[in-house]
């Protein structure tokens, strides 16, 4: 009796999985109640539940053979991926609901999914002609129906389509027609956005005095009802045509308003995108379950069904019984197996993202590393080109000595724009607001570029509205990269001709003022065709200045650095006419300005005592050299230390009107070197040689008890402002003491 329990268990397992395989029919109500459920947790954005009751909608309706309910699952699967911006999937679940609706002739169905398949494609790039196409079938099919309110959000959207692709004249009858058909409607939303688009489309037509109506109307409707996007997307557009007619203060109002309803919209959108990751997550792991379940089912079935024949066998000999549990517990060891595989591949999955993140990081790091090494060598060929221009018995390999500087001059360039580009794809450049004066910084960059401009034969002219505060709060180091980039480009693409540079006051609003910047050429000018392009990295126009040729980074870096100021950069060209480059930035006013060092500062060596001597603490031979000639062929009377523990013996061991201290050196670095010289010399002026960027050793050589900074390969002339400027600050505490 014993022996017979293992059978008697089995078959009433096999009764049991027998009986299961009978399932209850669906009933309509059931289907309906599934239907509704799912459209209530799509209306709330609860996408895991709605997702995964229109899957058991799906199974109940293929069960009960009902087309009319699968169109609704697959309809809901669509709009659930389409919110979750999975556009693949939402598109496959669309024409699956397309087939359901065409096999059961439904023209209301065929409505809503033609709808739902237009507003997919119409914003997808290249395919708007196919959304146009079921847009339009919508309005054909509303017609034949005579159900007129249907036509509205379809016509609207083809006109909106147009207009987003600047095919105005296609989009106007559309506008119309959306007008005529809203006549009967009380809906401030949709009128309020229309009236946006009949704004925009006047405005790109030049019919001015209707784009001014319907903007106002427009935002008057959406302010009536506090619709926060037509609002925030009218004042934007307003705005811009108020720009360009000159009305500056009606546009700053607007662009407030567009800034004030874009905050609220940013954060509501946060949240939404907060919401819908957090969905998307849970509807793939729904899937990923689903998907397991639905092979364990499959597996199951197909297990049941070969169980059922065996049954009746294994009743007449229990020896079969031990054949299926060697089966059973075969499959138990492929799905160990599987699983295994299948963390097996998520530990590679996870080593590679580690690899790509160590990747990036030493992409950087290696990009500090390569820029600081080429320019240290790039120091001693600036600084001695420099010197030898000088020299006039070498007078004859002059044109020679200016080719090498100039080649010089450009790979320093080419690092420089290379190492800011990787800066700002990095996260890594961020504004500074410091005190300094708009004037000094134009004088500075008309200084720099005045060898370029004689080479040239260029006229270089400036005009600085007096009415700008003379004391601004800012980024001025950012702010002259943007000048100088678009200051070089002018001197470039012209030849015998002018630039010039204009900075005006547009508005004054409390303590900030914004401030209209202006770069123009009568160059070659820019053809059409390449306006767009030229913002692009690595992008080039083909100079007829073969002396000067560019890295492509200047546009792109300037497009990225007036973004970080909440700006934008906008060009006016024509070939062979010149170019106009022009943006705004909005500068708070410094009320307290403090006495601070400006561009154009120069102390002079007669207000010095004669006879200055210099420390000059650097572990390169070459440059050692090359930093004692710039100085003694100025009188400084220079001391020379190869390393830090050198100079600490030199420094307590003589007097130095001044200290030049190279960071990078073996042993003891410039900034160790320098603590340890402040503790018995706290007035001395340090001033740091460094290959590095500033903004990645301001702060530490500050705290380390330096009192300036000299990037190297220098200007001669900036080298000697700086060293007075010490020397002369020196001077005067001395004095006082």
């Amino acid at each position: 009796m014993k022996h017979n329990y293992p059978l008697l268990i089995f078959c009433l397992l096999g009764l049991n999985l027998l009986s299961a395989q009978e399932s209850e029919p669906v009933s309509k109500d059931s289907l309906e109640r599934l239907k509704n459920i799912t459209s209530e947790y799509l209306g709330k954005y609860n996408y895991k539940e709605g997702v995964e009751h229109a899957y058991l909608l799906l199974d109940h309706a293929d069960k009960a053979n009902d087309n009319y309910y699968k169109f609704h699952a697959y309809n809901a699967l669509g709009s659930a991926y389409n919110e979750l911006k999975d556009t693949l999937r939402a598109k496959r679940s669309y024409l699956q609901a397309l087939d359901y609706a065409r096999d059961l002739k439904n023209d209301t169905l065929l409505i809503y999914i033609y709808n739902n398949l237009g507003n997919i494609y119409s914003e997808e790039k290249g395919n708007e002609k196919k959304g146009i196409e079921y847009y339009n079938k919508v309005i054909d099919l509303a017609e034949a129906l005579g159900i007129e309110n249907e036509k509205l959000f379809p016509t609207a959207n083809i006109a909106w389509t147009y207009m987003d692709a600047k095919e105005y004249s296609r989009a106007y009858p559309y506008l119309k027609e959306s007008l005529k058909l809203l006549e009967l409607e009380e809906n401030n939303n949709a009128r309020s956005q229309l009236y946006m688009l009949f704004g925009r489309y006047h405005h790109n037509t030049r019919n001015l005095d209707s784009a001014n109506y319907y903007f106002k109307e427009g935002l008057r409707l959406a302010e009536k009802d506090s619709l926060a996007l037509p609002i925030a997307l009218i004042s934007k557009d307003y705005a811009s045509m108020l720009f360009e007619n000159g009305d500056f203060e009606e546009a700053y109002k607007n662009l407030q308003k567009y800034d004030d309803y874009n905050s609220e919209l940013f954060e509501n959108e946060k949240l939404a995108q907060i919401q819908n990751a957090n969905a998307r997550f849970d509807v793939n792991e729904y899937r990923r379950n689903l998907e397991i379940s639905r092979k364990e089912k499959a597996y199951q079935d197909e297990l049941i069904e070969k169980s059922t024949e065996k049954i009746l066998i294994m009743v007449v000999a229990s020896l079969i019984l031990i054949v299926i549990l060697l089966i059973l517990n075969k499959i138990n060891q492929d799905r160990k197996k599987l699983i295994y595989e299948l963390k097996e591949k998520n530990t590679q999955l996870m080593d590679s993202r580690d690899n790509a993140e160590r990747l990036s990081k030493l992409k950087t790091e290696f990009l500090s590393t390569v820029s600081h090494e080429l320019r240290t060598p790039l120091y001693g060929v600036v600084g001695l080109t420099s010197l030898l221009l000088d020299d006039k018995s070498l007078k004859k390999h002059e044109s020679d000595l200016k080719s090498l500087k100039f080649s010089a001059d450009y790979l320093l360039a080419l690092i420089n724009d290379v190492l800011q580009m990787n800066k700002m794809e990095s996260d890594q450049v961020k504004l500074e607001n410091i005190p300094f004066n708009i004037e000094e910084l134009v004088l500075s960059i008309v200084n720099t570029f005045e060898f370029t401009r004689l080479q040239n034969k260029n006229k270089l002219h400036y005009h600085i509205d007096k009415e700008i505060p003379v004391d601004l709060i800012g980024d001025p180091v950012r702010l002259s990269q943007v000048l100088m980039n678009l200051v070089g480009n002018a001197v470039k693409f012209t030849e015998n001709g002018n630039i010039y540079i204009n900075v005006e006051l547009q508005a004054r609003v409390e303590d900030r003022s914004v401030i209209y910047f202006e770069v123009k050429d009568d160059g070659i000018g820019i053809p059409k065709s390449k306006q767009k392009m030229i913002f692009e990295d690595f992008s080039q126009l083909k100079s007829s200045n073969y002396n000067y040729q560019g890295t492509g980074l200047g546009l792109p870096i300037v497009k990225r650095l007036l973004e970080l100021f909440d700006s934008q950069i906008h060009l006016k060209s024509k070939e062979g006419e010149g170019s106009v480059f022009c943006f705004s930035l909005s500068l708070k006013e410094d009320k307290a300005p403090v006495k601070k060092a400006g561009f154009a500062h120069e102390v002079y060596l007669d207000n010095l005592k004669e006879a200055q001597k210099i420390l000059v603490v650097d572990d390169n031979r070459i440059n050692q050299v090359v930093t004692r000639r710039i100085l003694e062929k100025q009188n400084f009377e220079c001391v020379v230390a190869a390393n830090g523990v050198e100079a600490i013996e030199r420094a307590s061991a003589e007097y130095f009107d001044l200290i030049l201290m190279d960071l990078n050196m073996p042993g003891i670095n410039g900034m160790e070197t320098t603590r340890r010289i402040r503790e018995f010399n706290k007035h001395v002026p340090v001033v740091a040689l460094t290959a590095v960027e500033i903004e990645e050793v301001r702060n530490e050589i500050h705290e380390a008890g330096m009192n300036d900074i000299i990037v190297k390969p220098y200007d001669v002339e900036r080298f000697y402002q700086i060293i007075k400027r010490n020397l002369s600050l020196n001077l005067e505490e001395t004095t006082k003491n």
